[in-house]
């Protein structure tokens, strides 16, 4: 009985795997689209967005360059935006960056099965995590995954 419960773990822990496969080029400087639902509520796209962005902090410092961000107009890219600024993040999105540092970041947020998965993108680090989102928020349900590259 315990295998079976694990079943849909191991399912949500594959799909989470299977995008962070696909974006091992990712690093050669061009940046994937990012997208997210246009459905996901304000308070859910805050909540998720103020999480990942923490996590981002642990992995990429804020001041360590500007982060070119390439959002898609959905709730969830101006969380983001709004977040990463409030943590101290340089944010572009169309503007040139003149000589500094940048950081492109991408996104990706999907439904999955009563559970909102999202992912963060950058050329040193992937990050994933699913969340179970309601109209008036959000919360992690998944450990965070993290991928370093070389």
């Amino acid at each position: 009985m315990r295998q079976a419960s694990s079943m849909p773990r191991l399912l949500l822990l594959c799909l989470l795997g299977l995008p962070l496969a696909g974006c091992a080029s990712f690093g050669g400087g061009a940046l994937v689209a990012s997208s997210a639902p246009s459905d996901l509520s304000g308070p859910a796209a805050s909540a998720i967005a103020g999480d990942m962005v923490t996590k981002l902090a642990e992995q990429v410092r804020p001041g360590s360059g500007t982060i070119i961000l390439k959002p898609d107009g959905t709730p969830f890219g101006q969380a983001l935006e709004t977040s990463l600024k409030n943590w101290g993040y340089a944010v572009a999105t169309d503007q040139e960056t003149g000589g500094e540092r940048t950081i492109p970041l991408a996104y990706v947020i999907e439904s999955y099965n009563g559970q909102v998965l999202a992912r963060l993108s950058t050329g040193s680090v992937e990050l994933g995590r699913a969340y179970a989102a309601t109209a008036s928020g959000a919360s992690p349900a998944s450990p965070l995954s993290v991928m370093q590259r070389g």
